[in-house]
């Protein structure tokens, strides 16, 4: 019980890591949270116009979500974790990434994140998942209609690959958290206010 806890922390401290922030210093931008959506994410970063910090920031937002759940899934058996110890630190590194011990507790939307997760619990649909985002996003221009596709039929998908079980429950809240935290972007669309990619 306490290494699936450790896990769990460990995790969370990862997802902690704000890799817009961390990229906006490496080239000297300013800091995400003071312009444009005020969101620590790529899109955001990308509104400075430096398309190499914003793809810092998708790598490193995504890979960090992929490490922590890999390292949970290497290091559970070994450690006597409990089964939802995985799940757990999926759920886990995702609230790192939104509610940053590290940042005072203000985080991204998660889509890179959540990416990572899925691709390390299963890569054909984080694939799958990832060339839905991209679809959309270069179709319609619009980062948030492309995240909230993806965030809807990810816990869909889950279920699907593996049945019911803690790692598909573990993609609920996920989703929902994504939902929420694009709520200001879900009435810019309503409005037909959202901005595209790059403004």
């Amino acid at each position: 019980m306490l290494a699936s806890f450790g896990l769990a922390l460990a995790a969370y401290l990862i997802g902690s890591i704000s890799f817009a922030v961390v990229s906006s210093k490496l080239f000297g931008l300013p800091d995400p949270h003071s312009y444009g959506s005020g969101n620590p994410g790529a899109t955001n970063v990308l509104r400075t116009g430096n398309k190499l910090a914003a793809l810092v920031t998708l790598i490193g937002d995504g890979a960090k979500g992929w490490l922590a759940v890999w390292l949970a899934q290497r290091l559970a058996p070994g450690l006597g974790a409990a089964d939802w110890a995985v799940p757990a630190a999926a759920v886990a590194v995702f609230l790192g990434h939104v509610f940053p011990v590290f940042h005072g507790f203000e985080g991204g939307k998660g889509v890179a994140t959540g990416a990572g997760i899925v691709t390390a619990l299963h890569w054909p649909l984080g694939l799958g998942l990832a060339a839905l985002w991209l679809v959309m996003a270069f179709g319609f221009k619009i980062s948030s209609l492309a995240a909230l596709t993806a965030a809807v039929l990810m816990p869909i998908g889950a279920f699907w690959v593996f049945g019911n079980s803690p790692t598909a429950w573990a993609m609920v809240p996920i989703a929902v958290l994504l939902i929420w935290r694009h709520k200001a972007n879900i009435r810019q669309l309503l409005e037909g206010k959202e901005r595209p990619i790059g403004r």
